[in-house]
This record gives structure tokens, sequence and C-alpha cells, in this order.
């Protein structure tokens, strides 16, 4: 009855220490899974500033590509100049571009 018994504790202290380890380990995986998710957060706070800033940059870069032609574009509306050669040029090379893709 004794070995019983003392087989008993063991058993018992063996599962409190299984316990103990397995509350441990699921700490371990939740600081995990909120760090994960702490640098995936910041990783799209990171794409989107610079999705943002692209765009910007972009919109910039089509503004001062207008107001670049304003003038040439301006004086051949006005009737004052003929048609714009740069822009008359860049059509011309995409119908080739489109002709020789037929």
């Amino acid at each position: 009855m004794t070995s019983l018994f003392a087989q008993e504790i063991h058993l018992s202290k063996r599962h409190e220490e299984i316990v103990l380890q397995r509350l441990t380990l699921l700490q371990q995986m939740e600081n995990k899974f909120l760090d994960e998710n702490k640098e995936k957060t910041s990783q799209i706070q990171a794409a989107e500033t610079a999705f943002k800033r692209n765009l910007s940059l972009l919109k910039t870069l089509y503004w001062a590509s207008v107001e670049e032609y304003i003038p040439k574009w301006e004086q051949f509306l006005l009737g004052r100049a003929p048609y714009p050669i740069g822009v008359e040029n860049e059509n011309e090379a995409e119908n080739t571009t489109r002709n020789e893709a037929q």
C-alpha cells in the first residue's frame, strides 16, 4: 500500500510539472504570436506609408509634366501654333508600335 501511495504522489508531482511546462509553453506561444502580429502591423504601416509617398511623388511628377506641356498645348488650342511636335512624335511612336504588333 505504501508503494502505491508513493507512486500516486510521484505521479501527482509529475502531473503538476507537466501542467506547469504546458502553461509555460502556452505563454511562450502567445508572446510569439503577439510579437508576430506587431511585426505584421508594423510592416503594413510601412507599406501604406510607402504607397502614400509614392502616390504623392507620382502626382507631383504628373503635374510637373502637365505644367511643362501647358504652354505648347495652349498656343496650339488658341490657334497660334502648330500641333506640339514632342507630343506628335510620342503618338507616332505609339501608332508605329501598334501597327507593328498587328
